[in-house]
């Protein structure tokens, strides 16, 4: 293994996509989260909000997404790297950018979609701030369950593979993920805050837009990753002959 080229090939598929995911948020999804923001910071406390305050704070979170969706993007990136190496034999697809593409379907449908079954996303504004840690608590620990869940049986799937039929594994391990995230869905507590501030069209918009976004990001790394993985091949060495 080229650990120098693994390395920057992992970093700067995720700071790509990363960025890339900032910069359609810009479009798709910071429109709902202004939207939000000024329904609930209208009035409070019975004062008017300094729209001019709100504006430039506004501004200047925006343009730090921009950084944190690289930072972002980076840090699953490594994480996408780790399992990409672990699992490249078992994973389907004649080539690397076809098996990365796979990956980053499953890690998206087990670190996003699932958990946002669960606790899908709001706007910011949306929701008792004295319950965000609460909040940011049980959607952590989804993503935990079904993260690690994931692993387990992927670890399953190779250990024991080999010992049952093709048919029976491909049915048998998907269902112990299933059964294991019905458990935790049914166990967690739901979200402690009803959304009643805000139109349910407004927040239904934002989760959409995010689940497109999410998914074009986890679409990227997979492509990006995998179509640098073609071409550098970090994974052969070269082989020195002696005459």
């Amino acid at each position: 293994m080229k650990t120098l080229i693994f390395l920057a090939i992992t970093l700067i598929s995720g700071a790509i996509s990363g960025t890339i995911l900032a910069i359609i948020n810009q479009g798709l999804v910071e429109p709902y989260i202004d939207k939000a923001i000024n329904i609930e910071t209208e009035v409070a406390d019975g004062k008017v909000i300094n729209p001019s305050e709100l504006a430039g704070y506004r501004i200047w979170q925006k343009g730090g997404e921009i950084a944190a969706g690289a930072i972002l993007g980076t840090s699953l990136s490594a994480l996408f790297g780790i399992v990409f190496i672990y699992n490249k034999t078992s994973l389907p697809g004649s080539n690397n950018k076809k098996k990365a593409l796979t990956l980053a379907g499953i890690m998206c449908l087990v670190l996003f979609i699932i958990p946002a079954l669960k606790y899908p996303a709001n706007p910011p504004a949306v929701g008792d701030p004295k319950t965000i840690y609460y909040r940011q608590s049980l959607y952590i620990t989804f993503i935990a369950i079904s993260g690690f869940s994931a692993l387990a049986v992927a670890f399953m799937y190779r250990t024991l593979g080999n010992k049952l039929p093709r048919i029976t594994k491909n049915i048998v391990f998907p269902l112990i993920y299933a059964a294991i995230i019905t458990g935790a869905y049914l166990t967690l507590p739901p979200n402690p805050d009803k959304i009643t501030t805000v139109p349910m069209d407004l927040v239904q918009g934002f989760r959409i837009s995010s689940a497109l976004t999410m998914s074009i990001f986890w679409g990227m790394i997979g492509i990006i990753f995998g179509s640098m993985w073609d071409r550098f091949k970090p994974d052969k060495t070269t082989k020195i002959t002696t005459i």
